[in-house]
């Protein structure tokens, strides 16, 4: 079943379950936020080549359908709001531009596989220490070691891919899997990954202080 759906393309990647803010201050966004303020959703996907800003640009071909949550307007004729993932399509063909980014989007299967439990408890506990190796690499970020987690495997697994810090094309690489197993196996393998290049930062950060 194909629907046509509003899109907001991004310079990032929003997973299922994650929630993000965003700055709306192009006409033509503001366009859409008044128009889907009954049903409060749209699409949002990954720029490959281009920017936000104008349109003209090169769009990955898996989205996200996001829920407004919240929006607050601003003096300056700018509004925030707080989007929520909700689910997986895959863009069959891009609509005009006009208002706004539109697509024919299909809907993804990405939860029918059931999640191996082993399988997303290691991969749970290689997301977590990468976070609290990174807190010490990184001090002027503040990452939340204790996470409220659901309780469902397969929004749990989403959730584990919104905390684990990747690059944006490992971001869309995960968002493209549509089987959660798969996903799991790519977030552990980034985790290894990441986790090797932080260990050699302390290392050579040792190496280089000062004796006192």
């Amino acid at each position: 079943m194909t629907r046509e759906l509003a899109m907001f393309p991004l310079g990032m990647v929003v997973f299922p379950y994650q929630r993000v803010g965003l700055c709306v201050f192009e006409p033509r966004y503001h366009r859409l936020l008044a128009d889907v303020t009954g049903q409060r959703s749209f699409g949002t996907c990954l720029i490959e080549r281009g920017s936000e800003v104008g349109g003209n640009d090169e769009r990955t071909s898996v989205a996200t359908v996001v829920d407004v949550l919240g929006s607050h307007g601003l003096s300056n004729g700018q509004t925030l709001i707080v989007v929520e993932g909700v689910g997986c399509v895959e863009v069959e063909r891009w609509l005009e531009d006009d208002p706004y980014p539109r697509a024919r989007v299909a809907e993804r299967c990405c939860d029918d596989v059931a999640v191996d439990s082993a399988l997303l408890a290691s991969t749970e506990s290689a997301v977590r220490a990468l976070r609290a190796l990174q807190s010490e690499i990184v001090a002027d970020q503040c990452l939340q070691r204790n996470v409220p987690m659901d309780d469902d495997p397969s929004i749990r697994t989403w959730q584990l891919c919104a905390l684990t810090p990747m690059s944006v094309l490992d971001q869309f690489k995960v968002l493209s899997l549509s089987d959660p197993n798969a996903r799991l196996k790519l977030i552990a393998e980034i985790c290894c990954e990441r986790y090797g290049d932080y260990l050699r930062m302390l290392s050579t950060d040792e190496m280089e202080a000062p004796l006192l």
